[in-house]
């Protein structure tokens, strides 16, 4: 799990303890399954080799499911579904709205090894790309003026504004970028990858998804099906 993923798997600052959807369902699944739990860190550039080095079992953490992604690891049915949309400064000049992001001089942050990484490498066409890696952060380099937005999702968007008064959410036109998440687990476990898929069928019947969901502040962008 990544420890900065605000509602998904978020460690926080005020007490250490680990919250979000998906710390919710990894207990719940570890439960399911009578087993003990280990959480481990890592981040969206590395989790993929975690994965395959046996480090850990699964990740859970929101994982888009990218073809990049599924050509090394496997994917449960997804869970959440998320567009994609840019944070700014409120008092930045530069950008007022999402026809403001892809123009010359504008400098485009997104974190290494996110889904936002190869989808603004493909659509930017006249802004610079900035690819953040830890431990640099997004919001350090659009506070420094060294990028003029940065690129995230539903669930880290909304945490900006929870807790930064200088940020300033630019929503995308129609569903840009909209990647379903799931959970990931290494290729080759064809019985693993059955047991989590039967987990997340489950807690869709029994509504314990919704419940976390609704908990984190995630219900508009809940798969259900």
């Amino acid at each position: 799990m990544w420890p900065e993923y605000f509602a998904i798997s978020y460690r926080n600052p005020r007490n250490g303890e680990l919250e979000g959807i998906d710390i919710d369902m990894a207990r719940a699944l570890a439960a399911r399954l009578g087993l003990g739990l280990r959480f481990v860190e890592t981040n969206f550039a590395e989790f993929m080799g975690r994965l395959e080095r046996g480090d850990c079992d699964i990740a859970m953490m929101a994982v888009g499911v990218l073809p990049a992604r599924q050509a090394r690891i496997d994917f449960s049915r997804p869970t959440l579904a998320s567009s994609v949309y840019g944070v700014t400064t409120r008092d930045s000049t530069r950008i007022q709205a999402w026809a403001d992001i892809d123009r010359p001089g504008t400098v485009v942050a997104v974190a290494a090894g996110t889904l936002m990484e190869p989808l603004m490498r493909q659509s930017l066409r006249q802004a610079e790309l900035l690819v953040v890696r830890p431990p640099s952060t997004r919001e350090a380099e659009v506070q420094a003026g060294r990028a003029d937005i940065f690129m995230s999702d539903f669930p880290y968007t909304r945490r900006m504004l929870l807790m930064h008064d200088w940020a300033r959410i630019i929503d995308p036109p129609g569903r840009f970028g909209e990647t379903a998440y799931a959970y990931a687990v290494p290729k080759g476990e064809p019985a693993w990858l059955a047991e989590v898929d039967a987990f997340v069928a489950a807690a869709k019947a029994d509504g314990s998804l919704a419940a976390a969901a609704a908990r984190h502040g995630l219900t508009p962008i809940l798969v259900r099906d």
